[in-house]
């Protein structure tokens, strides 16, 4: 990751983890995001609009600063930067993808769940990992033990799964955590029902408890 993204992405505090269905919803839904003060979002490589959102959310929501996730091939590597995306996002560590987004010059975060996934993405070239599934795997606990002994390089993690309202203050005030997956803020039946006031409403609940432990 760049630095100044880092530093965006630290003072964000959550990124939005977003899986569209339908390309239209994604402007009216980033408007919402940004309404509640979320500004950046992953959008997951888990649906067939996913790349258009992001070309439709780069053009007319400018003040978003838009990711990709759910990147599994060096060919979505590339797919991810000709629509736009800032930075690319992995659930694991593939050396392959993590190479390709290195070669084109792709900010790039891979998922993360034990020590020798951490040694592999350092190995690569990457300090900011995503701990996933964050609460399945053994939660703040286990990332604090599994952490450790990488600290000192200036590791950094954007834990997801099972991350929401009733612990995320707990994550925030972790010193290896530069913000969270926040898959909570626009749950799949909102998306479905346009209803954008509860997702603006979801959205400044999240960055009123970010500004809680980071003001």
């Amino acid at each position: 990751m760049t630095e100044s993204l880092t530093r965006h992405l630290q003072k964000t505090g959550v990124i939005a983890v977003l899986m569209i269905d339908r390309a239209d919803d994604a402007v009216p839904l980033a408007r919402a995001l940004l309404a509640g003060g979320v500004d950046c979002i992953e959008l997951t490589l888990r649906t067939d609009a996913a790349l258009e959102s992001l070309r439709r959310i780069r053009a007319q929501v400018t003040e978003m600063t838009v990711g990709v996730g759910t990147i599994l091939t060096p060919k979505q590597v590339n797919d991810a930067k000709e629509a736009g995306a800032s930075f690319g996002v992995a659930p694991g560590m593939n050396p392959r993808v993590v190479a390709e987004a290195k070669r084109i010059g792709l900010p790039f975060a891979p998922g993360v769940c034990t020590p020798t996934d951490i040694e592999l993405a350092i190995e690569a070239g990457c300090k900011l990992l995503k701990f996933f599934p964050s609460e399945p795997c053994g939660g703040l606990a286990y990332l604090r033990t599994i952490s450790a002994p990488f600290m000192h390089l200036g590791v950094q993690f954007i834990p997801l799964g099972g991350v929401g309202p009733a612990n995320a203050v707990q994550y925030l005030k972790e010193p290896s955590v530069l913000a969270l997956g926040g898959s909570w803020l626009a749950p799949k039946d909102l998306i479905a029902k346009g209803d954008w006031a509860a997702i603006t409403k979801l959205a400044r609940e999240a960055s009123d408890i970010v500004k809680q432990v980071r003001p």
